[in-house]
């Protein structure tokens, strides 16, 4: 073969391309096509040097290499220390003013937002103020109630049933106790839990919907059952620490990190997520899409904390208002 023929058809040494098609040292871009000043994509997503990867790409490739238990555990706990900086005033956004109501209120929660709860429980502890009024409520009368929150049939047999599981078993008081709670009509571990943690100071881990999504996504853990998920999670933290992670991670998810669309590119802890790059990174674009206080917006309580107040936060209206 003629030496000529033969350079031509060589393979690039560690390419795998032809000689004469490699891109020029650096892969320049041809002068006028750079982009002007002020357009460059904010740090974290511009391609990785070198491998043509987007930062979010290089996080899941990093992501899928195993990850040392301790590594895990310190990524977790930081997560959990910003998110505590970005949330100081996290706080159970459901509206109560003792055990009987958030327990009442959570059990509400089900199939619906906090929000339709908050703007309908007003209107039921007005009318049966304690465990003794609501177990022996006109049933249909606590349905006209409840229609706001869906399932209200549903709904009205369970806290029926419940108020007089506590006037009949623990003399018309809620019990502190996990394993009392749990015996409650409509009450699992994730209303004890919630219970536990914001009326009586226990500590608890609420695994809901937002808290699965997110901690899966963060990779602290595979499991899908919300006992499962709790138990891993609660083993990387401090007993001490489980009510306000939960807060923090469920604020987050309602703010933040969406199912559908999160906000990557306005996420405080983009840089310790695996996930990162599965929402919008675009900074602008992602700041349109937060919600309640972040976004300017009411927030789901009537009456939240003042804190909550203090940081921007606004009181969400009563029902039929606006």
């Amino acid at each position: 073969m003629p030496a000529k023929k033969a350079a031509d058809t060589e393979k690039a040494a560690g390419t795998g391309k032809t000689a004469g098609t490699e891109k020029p040292v650096g892969t320049e871009k041809p002068a006028g096509t750079e982009k002007p000043a002020g357009t460059e994509k904010p740090v974290g997503t511009e391609k990785a040097a070198g491998g043509g990867k987007s930062a979010a790409a290089v996080r899941k490739t990093a992501a899928r290499r195993p990850e040392s238990r301790t590594a895990l555990v310190r990524r977790a706990r930081r997560i959990n220390r910003e998110l505590a900086e970005v949330y100081p005033y996290a706080h159970p956004e459901l509206d109560f003013e003792n055990p009987f109501q958030l327990v009442i209120a959570t059990v509400l929660s089900a199939q619906t937002t906090d929000l339709r709860v908050n703007q309908t429980t007003p209107a039921l502890f007005a009318k049966y103020p304690t465990p003794e009024d609501l177990a022996s409520a006109d049933p249909e009368e606590v349905e006209e109630i409840l229609r706001p929150t869906g399932f209200f049939r549903a709904k009205t047999k369970s806290v029926i049933g419940l108020s007089k599981a506590l006037v009949e078993e623990f003399g018309g008081e809620v019990p502190g106790r996990l394993e009392d709670l749990v015996k409650l009509p409509g009450v699992g571990r994730k209303t004890a839990f919630v219970v536990l943690g914001n009326a009586f100071g226990r500590p608890g881990i609420t695994v809901d919907t937002h808290f699965q999504r997110l901690v899966r996504r963060w990779q602290w853990t595979e499991q899908t059952e919300p006992d499962k998920i709790e138990a891993a999670v609660g083993a990387l933290f401090p007993k001490s620490e489980w009510t306000m992670l939960s807060h923090h991670v469920i604020f987050h998810g309602r703010r933040i990190c969406h199912a559908r669309k999160p906000a990557c590119g306005a996420c405080p802890i983009a840089p310790l997520c695996p996930a990162y790059g599965e929402g919008e990174t675009d900074p602008e674009k992602a700041q349109k899409l937060l919600k309640y206080e972040k976004g300017g917006f009411p927030g789901q309580r009537l009456n939240p904390p003042q804190s909550y107040l203090d940081a921007g936060g606004r009181p969400a209206p009563p029902l039929g208002a606006g």
